[in-house]
């Protein structure tokens, strides 16, 4: 059977397929409309479908909307409790309702009756214990909001959910952590982990005071008092330098959000007696709280759903009605299932574009060279990434060894100076370099500790607190990538590359052969490896 889920209600809307229990596609609409996160989170924005993202979900599986036999909408409208008429959040509910008949104008052929409301937070518990690499396992979910609640604790038992818990609103963790990105000068629902980063540089003197009015109930759940952040540091404006106090205030926020978790999957725990944990919701894309889970919580095992934010509703909204359909989830191996190009299309796009490119006999020896030449390269190979993380598919790659290159990369992309960049290793390599995270680590949703000795040998991937977000590589599943790395290391004697997500400021993550060459084109990068061609900057300008 074949479902699609849809992701729209909120941000970050995107699309997902399932066919016969396996995931065949999934994307954000960012990806085609380039607009960052798709739309901003408003009531008046919530009609706004990923019409682009499903109509190409269903071009990649050979169907029209006609053949599907369901729609999952990660959402349901019946749920949220009525407000006084003329409050803005009345027509978000509105809109929701009225979302089958949207779907079914947006995807001509789709029967409106075919669309089914899927509670927001089931959607993420599915995505995350269907799609996880086990069938029994605890399932935390932790964002925002949902229709009236903020979290979900529970269990999947051989693919059926077993809820024990969620926080209803107005109390959630999600949002507190909204609130103060608002206040230190970020957006929103967009730069949380603009906060995770900076609270690096500082120390958590506000976490006493933050534990009175931030803490688990004991059953399950939480509290969360309306908090003034303007008696910790004063509010910033968009661009405005932050202070020590900013710093505080964020280390603060984050190492009380990390406690309570912890509280959260202690209880979960002591109700299951699970050993393995999925997680999903945007808090779960917090890679600093989700290491802390793991070395200091109860469970043996924690799995992240790679698209763990509001766009991994699609997906887990899809994966349930195969379940209820009795079709089981087969476990989720990747996450490039967004757009790929053959070699000859490629080809095309650079030809039209009058490029010149080469097309080395070795790929992975050829960007090894640019890379050990500290060279940046632009790297587009295979299916797009679903969810925030570049892994290897859209990245921007440039040598670890130079303390440097941490600052070049910000520039390039126009990003704050105290913003972290990633490592890429092979995952046999990886407890060599870093500890304390999980190996493997193929999503970068952990950060590990870069182990003495390495500090100074890749300075470019380590944080200010010594740790770095580390995506891990296997030959089995990205092999060309486990070449390049095992040819960079072969050249220079370091087992990492920097990894960094192939875009600039403000705008989606590169998608299609045209945005790589325009972010090529606009941005000050050496070299641009699309499949199998390479285009070198001086040959491009020089001709």
């Amino acid at each position: 059977m074949r479902f699609l889920g849809i992701n729209a209600i909120f941000h970050d809307p995107a699309a997902a397929l399932v066919v016969d229990g396996r995931v065949v596609a999934a994307a954000e609409e960012e990806r085609f409309s380039r607009r960052k996160h798709g739309k901003r989170p408003l009531p008046f924005s919530a009609w706004e479908l990923p019409e682009q993202a499903a109509a190409w979900c269903l071009r990649e599986a050979g169907i029209g909307p006609e053949d599907v036999d369901a729609v999952a909408y990660s959402y349901d409208p019946a749920l949220v409790e009525q407000r006084p008429d003329g409050d803005w959040e009345d027509l978000r509910t509105r809109y929701a309702v009225r979302a089958p008949l949207f779907l079914s104008t947006a995807l001509p052929g789709l029967d409106a009756a075919r669309v089914r409301f899927v509670p927001h937070h089931i959607a993420h518990a599915a995505s995350a214990g269907l799609a996880s690499p086990w069938r029994d396992c605890a399932v935390l979910v932790c964002d925002g909001r949902g229709e009236n609640v903020s979290h979900l604790a529970g269990r999947y038992t051989g693919g059926e959910l077993e809820v024990l818990a969620a926080q209803p609103l107005p109390h959630s963790l999600g949002l507190m952590y909204e609130d103060v990105t608002e206040h230190l000068g970020f957006l929103r629902s967009c730069d949380e982990y603009k906060v995770m980063a900076l609270a690096s540089y500082g120390r958590p003197r506000f976490l006493e005071e933050l534990r009175e009015l931030v803490y688990a109930t004991g059953d399950g759940g939480f509290h969360v008092t309306p908090i003034e952040w303007g008696g910790y540091a004063k509010a910033l404006r968009k661009g405005e330098q932050w202070t020590d106090d900013h710093a505080d205030l964020a280390a603060s926020v984050q190492a009380r959000l990390e406690e309570v978790l912890l509280d959260l999957a202690r209880w979960l725990h002591e109700r299951t007696g699970e050993r393995r944990l999925a997680l999903a919701g945007g808090v779960a894309l917090n890679c600093v709280a989700n290491t802390r889970l793991l070395a200091e919580g109860p469970f043996d095992e924690v799995w992240v759903q790679p698209a763990a934010g509001d766009s991994g509703t699609a997906l887990g909204g899809a994966l349930h009605l195969a379940q209820v359909h009795g079709e089981p989830a087969a476990p989720m191996s990747t996450a490039a299932l967004g757009r790929g190009f053959t070699d000859e299309e490629l080809g095309a796009w650079l030809d039209v574009a009058r490029v010149p490119y080469t097309r080395p006999a070795d790929l992975a020896a050829a960007v090894a060279d640019e890379l050990a030449a500290d060279r940046l390269v632009a790297w587009f190979q295979g299916r797009s990434e679903y969810g925030p993380r570049a892994l290897g598919h859209r990245s921007l790659l440039a040598h670890p060894g130079h303390a440097a290159n941490t600052e070049r990369l910000n520039d390039v992309k126009g990003r704050e100076q105290f913003r972290p960049i990633a490592p890429m290793v092979l995952e046999d390599r990886a407890p060599a370099v870093f500890g304390r995270g999980p190996v493997p680590s193929p999503y970068m949703l952990f950060v590990h500790d870069v182990l003495p000795g390495w500090r100074e040998r890749v300075p470019a991937v380590v944080h200010v607190d010594g740790t770095a977000r580390v995506q891990t590589v296997s030959p089995a599943a990205d092999p060309l990538m486990a070449r390049v790395l095992a040819e960079f290391e072969a050249r220079t004697g370091l087992p990492v590359v920097v990894n960094t997500s192939l875009n600039t400021a403000g705008r989606p993550m590169v998608d299609d052969p045209r945005d790589a060459l325009e972010c090529f084109g606009s941005s000050p990068v050496e070299v641009l490896a699309l499949g199998p061609y390479l285009i070198r900057r001086g040959e491009v300008f020089a001709s």
